[in-house]
């Protein structure tokens, strides 16, 4: 049937729109017009979508320049190139693994077994995902050149580089692998797979693997192959050599395709209702594909397929905030970058090998994103808090002249460069640094047993354990030392060790007329507010510091101001600010990149669930250590997990759904044994009171499942034996806050002595 005439005239003019009224952003203008005079790129699209709406698109400068010119229209098929990683292959994968057909910590050899040889028997998917897996960048090309099948037999040949998990090395090679892992547990081609289950439920029609012929006239050139234009043919030779199907590159798509699929992303995974609203991903899914995992040191920042915090990330600008926001760049110079916080994004696709390989978009890239959010965030603050260690280096680190310092900290002690406290004391030219004392989970923050004392790698000073065979600081480890300096992000729940940590090095400082500095962070859960009974006096251990409620509300540099005044201490203590962060501010508020305190603390999320799922962990439960999740999952292998996801949403708790759930852990406890239980599902963070959650599951398992709950271990954490008792003798757990509201109360007038911030 032929199109109508008036769709026609409706599409040419689509197609010639420069641009939407609702913004205008003339200095992104005039970078792309001056990149097209200087030669980098033959032309662009420039698309950007904020709060539900394209809010800007235009098509710039010519999309071929040889052998005739043709004009950029907006409606332009671009080769994605990299791009194809997140959006085709990464987001097929999670799909596999939302549908429960794979997990994260597989071994990819569980299901390539071919490919388990050479140091490879034991690389994840999580590890390909996040470009971990020890695999070389690219395997020769040589390699492909007799055909699919035997490049595959080439590819599981490959040994690795280097120790999988320990180093970030982007990989085409990786992709190629998950490509693979697609097909072979769909049993579908990946072009297939990623069109009927990803591109048609989101209406993106403009976007596939090898583009018919008849889309020809629409596609942008790249460079010519064996003496003739690539046109619609992909420009990867990898992929080419592939048959034009790879997890690596061979996309094709526009603009506005790319949008429908960024607006997923930004929806939780499901499709804007102008393209039928359809659900790609669950909610959970989403937020862990574009989590940020980083290395030990703080570098390498990468989701499951996307770039969070790395030397690749200039599309991000100098306004998206680092470590929450995320994107992708493509070799033939396309880029996607994504801000949840501001419901934004940046698409800027252009064709820069266009006609010769030699432009560049490096720079490009940054720029217009940092014009972009010039005027599209205009008035937002994004990177406003400057953490303790912030505010040293910016003055100079004056607080510390002269002094001989100890260093307490791990992996989170770092500025908001990605800089280590570690490193950038022992470079101050006015500060002697003389010995790290490192926390539970170690220096690193990647152990979770007992802690010995070492080495730093790169600074080469002694690392002296505080989690071993003592958890304080002794006369002997501080000989030579005037200064402590603690610096570790806390997450604002009372069994957190870390503020225990502070608390005995604050107390062996005191005996020996020792300073004690501490850099102020955050509280990543400080909008909760102070929830909970406050722990018995006769209570206190390692992780019950001292009398505090379950969540404190407080900042480390307050709780150390309350530590020395209220438990007469008494040391030399001097806090060193955070500046621009308000208690009313979450941590995905303040532009500060998350490093995951401890390995299994993963996500805000799970910090915010953290102090209601732990009271129980001591019990016979799992809390979903040892899973992709720990802390959302909840469960045991004798718990109903349907009668007990039920019994939780009758009580309609605020801010939080219970939806039943099979896992099995692959360490800590019930290991290897499949659990039936809940997952926790957040569902309005400011409304969750965690104290009342925490302990309505502890009263609905006893109503479930009786005596096979052990409710007693539960005290270590509750550290309130009537709480307790109140938690054994009531069948309404929503009287349980009553029962220590005058305590929080006498506590609130207590804290607010030592609140330092808004």
């Amino acid at each position: 049937m032929p199109t109508p005439l008036r769709s026609i005239i409706a599409l040419a003019l689509l197609a010639a729109t420069p641009a939407l009224a609702q913004l205008q952003v003339p200095e992104a203008d005039k970078l792309i017009e001056a990149a097209i005079a200087k030669g980098d790129i033959p032309g662009a699209v420039l698309l950007v979508g904020h709060k539900g709406q394209t809010v800007y698109r235009k098509a710039y400068g010519h999309r071929a320049l040889e052998p005739a010119k043709e004009a950029m229209t907006v409606d332009t098929l671009f080769d994605m190139a990299s791009l194809t990683k997140p959006i085709a292959t990464a987001t097929s994968v999670c799909l596999l693994l939302d549908q429960g057909k794979i997990k994260l910590s597989d071994p990819v050899a569980k299901h390539l077994p071919e490919f388990g040889a050479n140091g490879k028997e034991k690389i994840t998917i999580e590890q390909l995902l996040t470009h971990r897996g020890g695999l070389i960048a690219d395997n020769h090309l040589r390699d492909y050149t007799d055909g699919k099948q035997q490049a595959w037999k080439n590819i599981c040949a490959l040994k690795t580089i280097y120790t999988p998990g320990t180093k970030v090395t982007y990989t085409d090679v990786g992709f190629i692998v998950l490509g693979e892992l697609v097909e072979r547990i769909s049993g579908k081609r990946l072009s297939h797979f990623a069109k009927e289950n990803v591109f048609e439920p989101l209406g993106m029609k403009d976007t596939m693997y090898l583009p018919p012929s008849s889309l020809y006239p629409r596609c942008a050139p790249t460079e010519k192959r064996d003496g003739a234009w690539m046109k619609g043919q992909v420009h990867d030779p990898r992929a080419y050599w592939l048959e034009g199907v790879a997890g690596h590159a061979g996309l094709f798509s526009t603009a506005d395709d790319v949008a429908k699929y960024a607006w997923m992303l930004l929806r939780g995974g499901e499709a804007n209702k102008d393209f039928g609203g359809k659900r790609i991903f669950s909610q959970a899914m989403v937020t862990d594909m574009i989590r940020p995992r980083y290395l030990t040191d703080g570098t390498g920042g990468r989701g499951l397929g996307w770039d969070v915090d790395t030397a690749y990330s200039s599309p991000r600008g100098h306004r998206y905030p680092r470590g929450t926001s995320y994107g992708h760049t493509g070799f033939t110079g396309t880029s996607l970058w994504i801000d949840p916080a501001s419901d934004s994004f940046v698409i800027l696709l252009t064709n820069r090998v266009h006609p010769n390989g030699k432009g560049n978009t490096v720079a490009l890239r940054r720029e217009v994103a940092t014009a972009v959010c010039d005027v599209m965030l205009a008035g937002a603050k994004t990177n406003s808090v400057l953490t303790g260690i912030d505010v040293l280096v910016r003055d100079r680190f004056k607080q510390l002249d002269g002094r001989k310092v100890a260093l307490i900290t791990n992996h989170t002690g770092r500025d908001a460069k990605g800089n280590r406290t570690v490193d950038l004391l022992h470079e101050a030219k006015n500060v002697n640094l003389v010995k790290l004392f490192a926390p539970e989970h170690g220096l690193y923050g990647v152990l979770d047993t007992k802690v010995g004392h070492g080495v730093d790698e790169k600074t080469k000073l002694p690392v002296f354990s505080l989690y071993g065979d003592t958890r304080r600081p002794s006369k002997e480890m501080l000989e030579g030392v005037d200064t402590i300096v603690f610096d570790i992000q806390d997450i604002g729940t009372r069994f957190y060790t870390y503020i225990s940590t502070l608390g005995n090095a604050m107390e062996e400082a005191a005996k020996l007329g020792i300073r004690v500095v501490v850099l102020d962070r955050p509280n990543p859960i400080s909008p909760l507010g102070i929830d909970g009974p406050i722990s018995d006096s006769d209570r206190s251990s390692f992780v019950c510091y001292r009398p505090l409620p379950l969540v404190h509300g407080m900042t480390v540099g307050e709780l150390a101001m309350l530590f020395n005044k209220e438990d007469k201490i008494n040391c030399d203590l001097q806090v060193v600010k955070c500046e621009g962060w308000k208690r009313s501010m979450w941590f995905d508020d303040t532009g500060l990149t998350w490093v995951n305190p401890s390995p299994n603390m993963r996500n805000l999320t799970q910090a915010t669930v953290y102090a209601a799922v732990g009271l129980v962990e001591y019990s016979n439960i799992s809390v979903g250590r040892g899973t992709d999740q720990p802390f959302e999952f909840l469960g045991a292998p004798w718990i109903d997990g349907p009668a007990l996801a039920a019994a939780m949403n009758e009580l309609k708790l605020p801010g939080v759904r219970f939806v039943p759930i099979e896992f099995t852990p692959e360490s800590s406890k019930y290991k290897g044994e499949a659990c039936k239980g809940v997952y926790i599902l957040l569902t309005d963070r400011a409304k969750l009171q965690p104290a009342r959650t925490g302990l309505s599951l502890a009263r609905k398992l006893l109503d479930v499942h009786g005596p096979s709950f052990e409710a007693l271990p539960m005290l270590k954490l509750l550290c309130s034996f009537k709480t307790y008792e109140a938690v054994m003798g009531t069948r309404d757990p929503a009287t349980l806050p009553a029962t220590w509201a005058d305590e929080l109360a006498t506590f609130e007038r207590v804290r607010a002595k030592y609140l330092m911030y808004e």
